[in-house]
Order: C-alpha cells, then structure tokens, then sequence
C-alpha cells in the first residue's frame, strides 16, 4: 500500500518498522537522475535510504502586488533590486509606510504595511542556516537545540521590530488575503500557493480593480548563505512482500517520468523531481499547453527555480519535531501581532508612534521572548 506523506509523519510511520526502504529498487543511474537534495529528503534514517519518494516539490517566492508597487516605485524611486535580501525588503517597507502615511498630513502614523510572511517555522529555521545556525541540530532522529544569540537577534530585528512598528502585517490566515483588500503589497508565500494569488483587490463593496503578479526569488539575509524551504509530499510505501513492493516501485517510475511528472506538478502548482523536467523550457511548454494552467504559474516559475537553484532545505525528521515546527510558527508572529496591537492602542490613547513603539525595541524584550521560546522547544522535543 501507497500514499502520500510528509517526512515527518513518515517518520513516525517508520518507528513502528512499516515503511518500506525503496532504495534498492532504483539503480544508480536512475537515482542519479533525481534532484539531489529531493531524493535525499527520503533518507529519513540518514543511511543511504528511500522511504519518501518525492512526487512534487515546492519552496518559497516573495509574491507582489505589482500593480500597487509600481505606483509606489514610482513616487519614491524604489526599485524590485532592492527587495533581493530581507533586510532590504525592512527598507522597502519602512519607506512604503512612511509614503502612505505622509498622503494623510493631518493623521499621524496612519501609514500602511508593505510585507508579510506566510511560513514563520520556514523563516526561522532557514533564516537560522543562512546565517550559520542551525535551529534544530539533528542526529540519529534527536534534536539538540542551538540558539546563537546573534542568529536570533537578527532574526528578530528583521521581523519582530518591523512588524510592531506597523511595515509588516499578519492580517488573515494567509497573507494572500491582505492583498486581496489592499492592505498588503507583498509577502513570501509557498511558491505552489501562487495559483491563488488573487488577480482583483477589493477596497469595499465600491471599489475594486484588477491588479498583476510579480515574483522574485526568495530573498536571503544580506550576510548569510542561499537558503530557502524544500516542501512537498511524496509516497510511502509500507512494507509488504517484494512482489508488491515491485509494482509500487515501478508505478513511481512511471509517475516521476518527464512528461506524467511535468503534467502533474503544472497542474498541481508544484515542480516535477527530475533533473531533465526541472528545467524552464519544458516547464514553459507544459504550463503553456494544459488547459486550466495557472497563468500565474508562469509569472511565478523563474522565481521558484531561481530558489531552489540558489538553494532548499528541509531539516530531517526528529521526534516531537511537528510540536517543535508548530512552536515557531507562532511564537515570534504572535508576540509581534500583539505588542503591534498594544503600539495602535497607545497611539489611539494619544501617544506619538514613537513614544508607543520605544518599549518595545529594546533587548531586554527579546531576551524574554528568546528564553521562552527555548522552554516551548524543548518541552516539545522532550
């Protein structure tokens, strides 16, 4: 029996002895044929195995309101170059802020957000490995944790402090729908998401208008090392006799072939596995000749290639890791959302923007939040 599976669930599967290890169904050369870091992601015992075999993959892109930026770019001279790193994109927004809030002289701090962020699991553990540290340290299936003051400082000054002083948003469950209203222009979204990045932002039940994607590639920190998510199910196949075993294996095959791959991942919004279907030409092709393809898709490809070619990651499964991802989904993105709240609440009661945010941007707040951050971990890898 097949089915799909992240490698974390597969991982747990696994501790019960069900999986089936594939590895030595494919041959060298077919195996070579495959994405490195894709079939690798299978390996979930770090021992040369294939217990994940990868379908469809996907990772990060920033996705912007093109229509919007352009009339921003315009009236300040910004540039899309400038949105190649994440602290550039702090610059970006800083200013987007303060062009909007300037359109209303006689309301101060009514600017508005420029960016948000979709995955903040993704953000901390591959902004950590960009910088040069690692999170979760992982060996043998335990997790030891690593927090570098530096790492997370930076990490948090590049979200945290933007976020409280109102460039950043979290609005809705996914960022997605705060450009749909017109109250978001960016954000680093799953690139496979793209396909429904809405094509209309609708102000009220008056105003609406049409607006364009645009992608880049996931940016990366200014001083840190190409790094971005590596997602996307694959099959798992349980542990059965060889007979079966076979004729799943062969099914694979067929499946991860260039022209049934390709289909599919187009159709599905990912990118196919192999290394002579992950190309743009043939990507192009296929988008371009199957009915209902995504045209954003298409905006969106060399962005998404761009990525993975720069880079992609996923940390290897560890027990109680699903917990763990699920902490630091939340744990910065909720504190920021809520000291952000308590900043407009100030201002409404008459404090300056200023005066509202300064308790907030001192390290002594980000101590706190990074050793509680450490007690949520390691209780849930505990």
């Amino acid at each position: 029996m097949a089915g799909l599976s992240y490698s974390d669930t597969a991982s747990v599967i696994d501790g019960f002895g069900m999986v089936a290890d594939l590895s030595g169904y494919l041959t060298e050369e077919e195996k070579a044929g495959f994405v490195e870091g894709f079939l690798e992601e299978g390996d979930l015992n770090g021992n040369g195995s294939l217990k994940v075999f990868p379908v469809g993959k996907s990772t990060e892109t920033l996705q912007i309101n093109m229509t919007d930026f352009q009339t921003f770019a315009d009236a300040t001279g910004t540039s899309l170059d400038e949105m190649s790193t994440i602290e550039g994109i702090v610059r970006v927004a800083e200013r987007y802020y303060e062009w909007t809030d300037a359109q209303t002289p006689g309301v101060m701090g009514d600017g508005r957000p420029f960016f948000g962020r979709d995955a903040m699991a993704n953000y901390l553990i591959t902004g950590s490995k960009q910088l040069g540290h690692e999170i979760f340290e992982i060996e043998n299936g335990v997790c030891a944790l690593n927090f570098d003051r530096a790492t997370m400082k930076t990490l948090w000054d590049n979200y945290y402090v933007p976020m409280v002083q109102g460039w950043f948003s979290a609005e809705g469950k996914f960022r997605s729908d705060a450009v749909k209203t017109g109250d978001l222009i960016c954000y680093v979204g799953s690139s496979s998401s793209v396909v429904h990045f809405p094509q209309t932002v609708t102000v009220d039940d008056a105003t609406n208008y049409p607006i364009q994607l645009g992608a880049l590639p996931n940016p990366s920190f200014e001083h840190g090392k190409p790094c971005s998510p590596q997602q996307g199910a694959g099959f798992v196949v349980t542990k059965s006799d060889e007979k079966k075993e076979t004729a799943c294996v062969e099914f694979l095959k067929w499946f991860t072939a260039k022209e049934q791959n390709t289909d599919f991942s187009v159709s599905a919004g990912y990118v196919p596995v192999t290394k002579d279907a992950l190309t743009l030409e043939n990507l192009q092709a296929a988008a371009e000749s199957i009915d209902g393809a995504s045209g954003n898709y298409l905006v969106n490809l060399p962005a998404t290639l761009d990525t993975i070619e720069a880079g992609v990651y996923a940390n290897p499964p560890f027990k109680g890791g699903v917990e763990a991802r699920a902490v630091l989904d939340r744990a910065l993105s909720d504190r920021a959302v809520a000291d952000r709240a308590a900043v407009v609440e100030a201002m409404a009661a008459g404090a300056s923007s200023e005066e509202a945010v300064a308790p907030y941007l001192d390290d002594a707040g980000f101590d706190a939040w990074l050793a509680d951050l450490e007690t949520q971990l390691r209780e849930a890898i505990a």
